[in-house]
C-alpha cells in the first residue's frame, strides 16, 4: 500500500488517515508530498480525480477521503476492530465522526492546524460556539470512559478528532477538565509523538496556515 500524505506540520486530513496506519502497525509506504506545489498536484491527479491528500493506493484499488481510507483499511485489513463492538456506541462513533467530518467550518477556518507553533487567536461567535460543542463530545465520552480513549478503545472517531487536539495545543485553547483528559490521552500516545516529532523536521512555511500571533 501506498499512502500520499501532505506537510505533516499542516495537514489535517493527512493525520486523520496516516494514524491508523500507525495505530495498528500496518504496512504501508508514505509518500509526502509539499502542499501547494506542481509535484503535488501532478501526483495526486494521477490517483484522486479531486487531487487531494490522504490519498491511498492498494493494488488496483484506488481511495481517497480520509473517512473513507479509515473505513477502507478498518474493512479489509482490521476485520472491524477500529468501530466499538457495541451496536449503540459504534453508532454515536460514526455519529461524531461525520460531524466532525462535514462540520465546525468555523474551527476549521480560523485555526489551521500548525503543529510546529504555539499561537494566540480570538476565536468568532461561531468558532466558540463549535468549540463548546467539541468539549462536549470529549467531555461526555470521558465521563463514560474514564481516562480511555473516546469510546474506551482506540476507534476512528479519535483519527476524527485528532488534529483537534492539535488545535488545541497550538492556541492553548480552554477546555473543560474532562476534555483536557482526552486532549493529554492523544497528545501522550505514541503515533501522535511520531507525527509531531516528523511535523517538527519540516521546514515549508504555508502562510495562510501561519493563524494568529506567537506566543
Amino acid at each position: 500500500m501506498k499512502l500520499y500524505i501532505a506537510n505533516q506540520n499542516y495537514s489535517t486530513w493527512s493525520l486523520r488517515a496516516w494514524v491508523i496506519f500507525e495505530r495498528f502497525n500496518l504496512n504501508a509506504e508514505v509518500m509526502k508530498l509539499s502542499l501547494f506545489t506542481p509535484e503535488f498536484y501532478q501526483t495526486l491527479s494521477e490517483i484522486n480525480p479531486a487531487a487531494k491528500v490522504p490519498a491511498l493506493v492498494d493494488g488496483d484499488i484506488k481511495v481517497w477521503d480520509s473517512l473513507a481510507i479509515l473505513e477502507y483499511v478498518n474493512d479489509n485489513y482490521l476485520n472491524g476492530a477500529a468501530w466499538p463492538t457495541d451496536k449503540a456506541q459504534k453508532a454515536k462513533a460514526r455519529a461524531i465522526s461525520c460531524e466532525m467530518h462535514s462540520g465546525f467550518m468555523n474551527v476549521r477556518n480560523e485555526l489551521p492546524m500548525n503543529c510546529r507553533a504555539l499561537r494566540k487567536i480570538t476565536l468568532s461567535e461561531g468558532a466558540a460556539k463549535e468549540w463548546a460543542r467539541i468539549d462536549d463530545i470529549w467531555s461526555e465520552q470521558m465521563a463514560a470512559f474514564p481516562n480511555g480513549w473516546l469510546f474506551g478503545e482506540w476507534s476512528i472517531a479519535d483519527a476524527m478528532f485528532t488534529p483537534v487536539v492539535m488545535r488545541a495545543k497550538t492556541y492553548n485553547l480552554p477546555l473543560s477538565d474532562l476534555a483536557n483528559q482526552y486532549k493529554e490521552r492523544v497528545l501522550d500516545s505514541q503515533e501522535i509523538s511520531t507525527w509531531l516529532a516528523q511535523a517538527g523536521e519540516e521546514t515549508d512555511i504555508v502562510k495562510e496556515d501561519e493563524a494568529g500571533e506567537p506566543i
